[in-house]
Parts: structure tokens; C-alpha cells; sequence
């Protein structure tokens, strides 16, 4: 069969599925309680595989693997495991718990609405949801350039033509079936992932530019020693480890995946796949991205570079095409890399149109039976479009996902973990953190947007320095939480989450 053929007959079969899943769960998506949080009784394995494959997309795997592999080399890799040790592990052993157990208490459904109960504050609830749905806008089309750059590649099609498969399978899961629909479509999008990466891992080590394990290890163990990495590129590697690790704390769609477990015992389990599913995913997606310098001795080789687009967003996928896969091999990369970007998008969209119509409309609306589960439904259709529309500019995948990812978790990260655990913090001092933390991750996109050429110092530009604003705006947040709460503690016990010290 035909190397095409055998492509689109792999991506027909899964978006089939997808389908199929979406319309088994619509009917028990009828209230905006079903589709945001089901039941609140997901197994471990849904719990985690979701979070999972919420966490890595094809951005991970095209922009970030892509871009740390060359800049870095085998150091790459540190982003891998740090995503699988501190992202998944750590995270979850000091948010699953007590964010499961306030947020069942207390019938909570979204981050704004955890904000606005905990500090008793309407406002913090609309601002909250004022930035979720905002700037998880560019993080969903960070979904879609970083699977166009591979379907362009690999499928020799137009990138239009990519998004408008990946917009099918998003609405067919996730306008149709909601929550419980994405938690087993991800579970099985999960397993795909697992696979795909030691499948793709194993076939990347056996290609002639490599030449095997011990081999391709030495070689690219000799490149990475000759890079000879500065002060600066130590900087930015290790922000970049930081921030996709630690920025995943204030995520709003990486926090919901604890609102459905099902209970504590759940919850101990799902930590331990977890971080296995990050260590295989991550690990591997890193580990193949930091075998790009023995491919090409110079970006200038990278073909297939869009006009205005960075060359590392098409160094993976041009890898993919230059290592000899089989055409079967290259259906299941190409579906791996669709599900992983279908299941992040589907997380991404259902979060930010539920968090815009329960945490902005719903307060405002008096008609008590509006049916909110279908507005929900149509803003999750114009929040994919909106998506696709951001897509379409020249922004690298890097740069857009840092931005966001740096203004959301700058934001958050503190006000949020700290209410779980601090009974005094105040009103005052998270505010003092939401602000703070969102003014000082805003310059690098206000830098692409307005002055893309301002330098800073020795750094390069300003646009490119996502991920250090980013861990830098966490620190901040973190910083003005604890301090003022110290001095300006709660005048009257604060509702904390159940079990906080």
C-alpha cells in the first residue's frame, strides 16, 4: 500500500474512535457538572494518563525536544526527568490530595471558583477567569503549529488542512462527550503515547545517521562536550527545565485532572503512573530531540522551514522523515503525535470555555434554568477557533507556550498552593502574588508584541526569554504571598482546604 494511503487510513481509523468515544459519552454529559468534573469517581490510571497526556502534546515533542536537543544536546534530557520528578511526582504528592479533597468538600469545578471560595473574593474569581481563558489561547495553538510542522513534513499537505483534522478530533471528543469522554479517550491516546515514543526511540537509534545505542550515544556525548555551553545557555536550559516541571503547579487544566479522583487511594497510585508515564514520554521525546546534531551539522539543512518560523520547530519532524521509517511506523508517529495534541487541546479548551461560562456568565445570568452545559459547549467550539486563528501567526512553538505557561503559573502557582496549605494567608497577600506574578511574566510577550527587536544585555531578545520570566514571575508570586501574609495575616480564620495544617 502506498505510503500515503497507509498515513491517512491510520489517522481515519483513530479519529473513528474518537468519534465513537465522544458519542458514547454525550448523554451522560447533560449538566455542566457531568461535563466539567463527571462523577468525581476516576480510577488512578484515567486520572493519571490524563494528566499525563494533558501535560505532553506535540510541543513537547516538536518545539521543545526539538529546540532543547539542539541547543543543548544530551543535556536536553534534563528537562525529561525533571518533568517526570518534579511535573508529575512532586507535584502530585503536594497538590492531588488536599486539591481532591477541598474541592469534592466544596463542590468546586474550576480554579476561579476554588480562588473565589477560599478567599472569599468575587474579584479574584473574574479576574482568574479573565486570564485562564485569555492566555490559554495561545497555548492551544502552540498545540496546533507543533503538530502542522510535522504533518507538513510527513504528509506533504498543507498545514490548514493539519489543524482541521486535529479541530475535528478536539470537537468530536470534547464538545460532544465532555469530561469523562476526554478521560478515556485519553486513556487510550495514552497508551498510544507509551508505545509510539519506545517504538519511535528504538527506530531513531537503529537509523544510519545514529548507528545504534552505544553508538549514537558517543557521537552525540562528543557534540554536546563541543558546544561548550556559557553561563547564559546554562541559564536558559535549566529555566526551561524549571518551567515546564514546576509551571505545571499553577496550569488550571493540569490542576482539574485532581478535582475528578475518585479518593486518597486513587490519588497514591495515580502519583506512581504518573510519573512513570512522564518519565517514558518525556524522557523519550527529549532523548530523541537531543539526537538532532547528528542529523544535520547546521540549521541551514533543516528543510521544509515556513517563512518566518524558527528552523528547530521542523528539526523533529524532518528526523521523522530522514531515519527511514516504515510507512506503518510513520501512521503510528503521526497518530501518536495527534493524540497527544487532541488530548492536551481537549484539557486546554474544556477548562478555559467551562471556566468563561460558570465564572463570568453563570454569576450574572438570572434565569436560574439557563442551560449552561450547552453554552459551555458552543464557547469550547469558538475557543478552538479562536485557537486556530492564534495558530496562524509566525510566533515559534517555544515562545507561544512559554508565554503562557510563564503569565498563567506566575500567577497562580503561589495563591493556589499556598490556600491548600497556609490557614492564615490573606486576600491581601494572594492578590499581592496573582498580580505580581502576572506583571512580571508579561514583558516577553509584550516584547513579541509591540518591540520584537529590544535586546537585554547579553541575553538576546527580550521576545525569546519566556522561560526565564517565567520561573522568574513564579519566584515573585511565591515571594509576595509569604511576606505579606506574614505581615498582613488574615484577620479571621480562612476556610483552608480539609487536612491543611
Amino acid at each position: 500500500m502506498p505510503q500515503q494511503a497507509v498515513i491517512w487510513t491510520t489517522i481515519a481509523v483513530y479519529i473513528v474512535v474518537m468519534a465513537v468515544i465522544g458519542f458514547l459519552n454525550s448523554k451522560k454529559s447533560k449538566n455542566i457538572n457531568d461535563f466539567t468534573v463527571g462523577d468525581r469517581s476516576a480510577s488512578a490510571w484515567m486520572s493519571a494518563f490524563s494528566y499525563g497526556t494533558a501535560y505532553f502534546s506535540a510541543v513537547m515533542f516538536i518545539g521543545y525536544a526539538g529546540a532543547t536537543g539542539w541547543d543543548f544536546g544530551l543535556w536536553g534530557i534534563a528537562a525529561g526527568i525533571g518533568n517526570a520528578l518534579f511535573g508529575a511526582l512532586l507535584a502530585w504528592i503536594v497538590l492531588a490530595k488536599r486539591t481532591r479533597e477541598y474541592t469534592h468538600a466544596n463542590e468546586i469545578k474550576s480554579m476561579p471558583q476554588l480562588f473565589g471560595k477560599r478567599y472569599d473574593s468575587p474579584a479574584m474569581r473574574l479576574f482568574a477567569a479573565i486570564i485562564i481563558f485569555v492566555f490559554l489561547l495561545p497555548y492551544s495553538a502552540s498545540v496546533y503549529k507543533g503538530l502542522t510542522s510535522v504533518c507538513s513534513v510527513l504528509l506533504k499537505v498543507d498545514e490548514t488542512v493539519c489543524m482541521i483534522v486535529i479541530a475535528l478530533a478536539a470537537v468530536l471528543v470534547v464538545v460532544a462527550g465532555g469530561y469523562m469522554a476526554t478521560l478515556k479517550a485519553d486513556f487510550f491516546q495514552g497508551l498510544f503515547m507509551l508505545g509510539g515514543v519506545i517504538a519511535l526511540a528504538i527506530c531513531i537509534m537503529r537509523a544510519e545517521q545514529v548507528g545504534g545505542f552505544a553508538e549514537g550515544l558517543s557521537r552525540i556525548a562528543e557534540k554536546t562536550e563541543s558546544l561548550n555551553l556559557t553561563a547564559n545557555g546554562h541559564i536558559r536550559l535549566w529555566a526551561t527545565v524549571l518551567m515546564t516541571s514546576f509551571g505545571t503547579w499553577g496550569l488550571p487544566q493540569m490542576i482539574h485532572k485532581y478535582y475528578g479522583i475518585k479518593d486518597d487511594h486513587e490519588v497514591k497510585r495515580g502519583t506512581v503512573i504518573s510519573t512513570i508515564f512522564a518519565l517514558v514520554v518525556a524522557g523519550g521525546g527529549y532523548f530523541i530531540g537531543s539526537l538532532s546534531r547528528l542529523f544535520y551539522d547546521d540549521l541551514s539543512q533543516v528543510p521544509g522551514v515556513a517563512q518566518g518560523q524558527k528552523a528547530t520547530d521542523y528539526l523533529v519532524p524532518n528526523m521523522l522523515a530522514d531515519a527511514g521509517l516504515s510507512n506503518i511506523l510513520i501512521g503510528l508517529v503521526l497518530v501518536l503525535l495527534i493524540a497527544a495534541s487532541v488530548s492536551t487541546l481537549g484539557a486546554i479548551t474544556i477548562t478555559a470555555s467551562s471556566t468563561l461560562t460558570m465564572d463570568l456568565v453563570q454569576p450574572n445570568i438570572k434565569k436560574k434554568n439557563y442551560d449552561i452545559a450547552r453554552l459551555t459547549k458552543v464557547v469550547c467550539f469558538v475557543f478552538i477557533i479562536l485557537s486556530y486563528v492564534i495558530a496562524n501567526s509566525q510566533t515559534p512553538i517555544l515562545d507561544m507556550m512559554s508565554y503562557s505557561w510563564g503569565i498563567i503559573s506566575g500567577s497562580f502557582l503561589a495563591p493556589y498552593m499556598l490556600s491548600l496549605y497556609l490557614k492564615r494567608i490573606s486576600k491581601t497577600a494572594s492578590w499581592a502574588g496573582m498580580i505580581g506574578g502576572f506583571v512580571t511574566a508579561l514583558p516577553p510577550l509584550l516584547a513579541k508584541l509591540f518591540f520584537p527587536s529590544v535586546e537585554l544585555g547579553s541575553f538576546g531578545p527580550l521576545a525569546g526569554l519566556g522561560p526565564q520570566f517565567a520561573c522568574l514571575a513564579m519566584i515573585v508570586s511565591l515571594i509576595l504571598c509569604l511576606v505579606l501574609t506574614a505581615a498582613f495575616p488574615a484577620r479571621q480564620k480562612a476556610e483552608a482546604a480539609e487536612g491543611a495544617a
